[in-house]
C-alpha cells in the first residue's frame, strides 16, 4: 500500500489548491455530499439485487426490469437522458455483444442519465458502473449485490446530489453523464460500445469515474472498511490523480489504497472494469473498488452482506472527485502516455 506523510498531503494540498486552482472551496460540496446516504442505498440495493432480478444476467428480462428501475430514479429525481438522445436507453444489438465470442447474449442496453453543464456544457464528465451480473446458475439466483450492485445504486444517489444542488443554483459548469453499462462481465461489451459509438465527441469527454464493487470489505483489512482501492487514476493525468487525493483528505479522510494500481501486479483489475475502455481512448480514468472477497461470483453476493456505511462513503468519495472535476477552472491534464 502507498503511505502519504503528513508532509506529502500538505505539499500535495498546497500545490492543487495554488497552482491548479482547486474549485472545491467556491461552492462547499458537503451538504449534498450528505445527501448520500446508507439507508437511500440500501433500499436502492435490495430491489436492484432482488431475486425477482434473474440476476441481471446481459439481455435477459431480469436486467431489463433492473434497468426500468433506475429510469423511474431518474425521472423521480427530473434528472433527464442525455442531450441528443431519444430515450433512457443506448441499445446494442446482439451482434455487437456477440462479435468476439459468441456467448448467445441477446440484444441488451447502457442505460444513461445527464445533467447539463451550465458553463462548460460541451465537456463531458463520465461516472460509469455496470448493471448486469450473471444470471442464475443451477436454479440459483446470482443477485450481484456488490458486483456491481453497488456501484449502480451509487450513481443514482450521486445523480439525485447533483440535481439537488442544481435546483438551489449550484449545478455543475460541465455536463455530467451516468452511464450504467451492461455487458461487463461477458468482457466489457457495454462500455466498448459506448466508446465505440459516443453520444458526446470522446475528446469532449473529460474523465471517467468507474465504480464497481465498493460494498464490501477484503481479507486484507478485515479490522477496518474505512478504506478503498484507486486504480488508474494516475496512468494517464497527474491533475486526476492530484484530485482524487484532495477530495478525499478535506471531505472523506478514507485510506487510499493503491496496492492494485501497481502495473505488475498480477490480478490487473486496471484491465478488468470498464474504465479500460475510455482509457484505451486517453481519457483519464479512476477506478474505485473494494477488493474480492468469498462471496465474489458467488450466489452469496447478497444484499444483506453490504457494509451500507462504507457503500455511502465510498459514494460520498466518487461524489466529492466528480464535483471537482464538473467544476474546476481546467479538465485534467493528460502528461502521462502509460495505459
Amino acid at each position: 500500500m502507498k503511505k502519504i506523510t503528513a508532509l506529502s498531503l500538505l505539499l500535495v494540498l498546497n500545490i492543487s489548491c495554488t497552482s491548479q486552482k482547486m474549485s472545491l472551496t467556491d461552492v462547499d460540496p458537503t451538504k449534498y455530499m450528505k445527501t448520500i446516504t446508507a439507508e437511500d442505498l440500501k433500499t436502492h440495493l435490495y430491489i436492484v439485487a432482488a431475486d425477482s432480478m434473474e440476476g441481471r444476467e446481459t439481455g435477459s428480462a431480469g436486467q431489463k426490469k433492473a434497468g426500468v428501475y433506475l429510469i423511474s430514479q431518474y425521472k423521480k429525481n427530473n434528472v433527464p437522458f442525455p442531450k441528443g438522445a431519444t430515450d433512457y436507453y443506448q441499445r446494442i444489438p446482439a451482434a455487437f455483444l456477440n462479435a468476439k465470442r459468441n456467448e448467445n447474449l441477446a440484444d441488451s442496453e447502457n442505460i444513461w442519465a445527464y445533467i447539463q453543464g451550465s458553463e462548460k456544457p460541451n465537456e463531458v464528465l463520465v461516472i460509469s458502473a455496470h448493471y448486469d451480473h450473471v444470471g442464475i446458475k443451477d436454479g440459483e439466483v446470482y443477485n450481484g449485490a456488490d458486483d456491481d450492485g453497488s456501484g449502480t445504486v451509487a450513481l443514482l444517489e450521486i445523480a439525485q446530489a447533483f440535481e439537488k444542488a442544481k435546483k438551489e443554483g449550484h449545478g455543475p459548469k460541465r455536463s455530467i453523464l451516468f452511464l450504467h453499462v451492461t455487458g461487463e462481465e461477458h468482457g466489457l461489451h457495454g462500455s466498448r460500445y459506448y466508446s465505440e459509438n459516443p453520444l458526446f465527441p470522446i475528446v469532449n469527454t473529460i474523465t471517467d469515474i468507474n465504480i464497481d464493487m465498493i460494498g464490501r470489505r477484503d481479507d486484507a483489512h478485515t479490522n477496518t472498511n474505512n478504506y478503498v482501492y484507486v486504480i488508474g487514476a494516475d496512468r494517464l493525468s497527474t491533475d486526476l490523480n492530484t484530485i482524487c487525493t484532495v477530495a478525499n483528505a478535506k471531505y472523506i479522510k478514507m485510506d487510499l489504497d493503491y496496492k492494485f494500481n501497481d502495473p505488475k501486479d498480477p490480478n490487473h483489475f486496471y484491465e478488468r472494469s470498464d474504465h479500460y475502455n475510455f482509457a484505451k481512448n486517453g481519457i483519464p480514468a479512476v477506478f474505485l473498488f473494494n477488493g474480492v472477497h468469498a462471496d465474489y461470483h458467488q450466489k452469496t453476493d447478497e444484499p444483506n452482506k453490504i457494509e451500507y456505511d462504507a457503500l455511502a462513503k465510498r459514494t460520498q468519495l466518487a461524489f466529492v472527485i466528480a464535483w471537482e472535476l464538473a467544476n474546476r477552472e481546467n479538465r485534467p491534464v493528460v502528461d502521462k502516455k502509460t495505459l
